[in-house]
């Protein structure tokens, strides 16, 4: 079996456990040999990261009267957008894909661990 194939195969529940928010830190800490789980540990680490940033902005962003409604619904539909893209993450991770998120993508490949 290819040396890329072995490390798919051993990776994958790992890179699927690096979707599950703070649990990025599985597949970093613990399968730093698999270039697989890896990938998918930073594009999830960089998820879960960037939800908890639009968290904290918007609900600040919320408490302006007026238009805090309105950022409360933008909160939301970037939050189920980041949901949608973890998701996505698990099932390619699971089907041994090198899948780049879009955004998020390149910013994981900057990361060196």
């Amino acid at each position: 079996m290819p040396e890329i194939d072995k490390d798919i195969e051993e990776g994958k529940i790992w890179a699927f456990i690096g979707y599950w928010g703070i649990l990025f830190l599985v597949p970093l800490l613990g399968k730093k040999d698999n270039k697989f789980a890896v990938f998918h540990g930073k594009q999830g680490m960089v998820l879960c990261i960037g939800a908890i940033a639009v968290l904290i902005v918007f609900t600040i962003l919320s408490l302006i009267p007026y238009v805090g409604i309105l950022f409360m619904i933008i909160e939301w539909l970037v939050l189920l957008a980041i949901g949608v893209l973890g998701i996505i993450g698990m099932i390619k991770s699971l089907t041994g894909d090198y899948w780049k998120m879009p955004i998020f993508g390149d910013i994981a490949e900057k990361i060196n661990i």
